[in-house]
């Protein structure tokens, strides 16, 4: 598996394109806008996307999506189904904010333990909500990885001061799902730099 990583919107969004070398089959996760770079490099390497895949519903996770999807119209977008809510709703995932009002209905609605097969890419969806009602995380076994969204961060976590957000939730998710996988699990966080499971276990001062 092999990883591109770019900032976008105004405070620091970490959007991923994930591609299995050997069969050119891949996904991005949280789009929270569009950068035509990345589509010329998606098309550069000749990869299929597949899957648009969204931790969570807010604004500055899902405002590229309908702009990726023109490029790739054969794409599926992948959302938690407790997130239908909140990216249906431009005032709700606080779209309307930036200027830029987004509703989004996913093709794929999963819930806590589903898998998906990219490639060779094995995809698992772990259910965190606290910080979003449906928020989630997506654990790539076989790759080690985890794509955290906003539930985990270096050193930090996702803010739970939003409307349907749950700190108790949000703690208790992070024990449940997130510490049970191995220490050297990599974290790519939604924000922030990477870090690993094992170091969160030890020093993460909020949970």
């Amino acid at each position: 598996m092999q990883v591109l990583s770019l900032t976008t919107t105004v405070i620091a969004t970490n959007t991923y394109f994930a591609y299995d070398e050997e069969t050119k089959k891949g996904f991005i996760v949280d789009p929270g806008d569009y950068k035509p770079a990345l589509s010329d490099k998606i098309r550069e390497l000749g990869v299929q996307l597949e899957y648009i895949i969204l931790t969570h519903g807010h604004s500055d996770h899902i405002m590229g999506v309908k702009d990726f999807l023109k490029d790739f119209p054969d794409a599926k977008v992948v959302a938690h189904e407790k997130e239908a809510a909140m990216l249906s709703d431009a005032h709700f995932n606080m779209s309307v904010q930036f200027g830029k009002p987004t509703s989004i209905t996913a093709d794929l609605w999963v819930k806590d333990g589903d898998t998906l097969q990219v490639g060779g890419m094995q995809l698992e969806f772990l259910f965190t909500p606290g910080h979003s009602p449906g928020g989630m995380c997506v654990y790539v076994s076989n790759e080690n990885t985890l794509f955290s969204g906003d539930t985990l961060f270096h050193a930090s976590i996702g803010r739970t001061d939003f409307p349907g957000s749950s700190f108790q939730d949000l703690a208790d998710a992070i024990h449940e799902k997130l510490w049970t996988l191995p220490d050297d699990t990599q974290v790519l966080p939604g924000h922030m730099g990477p870090t690993l499971i094992g170091f969160e276990k030890e020093h993460n001062p909020f949970v």
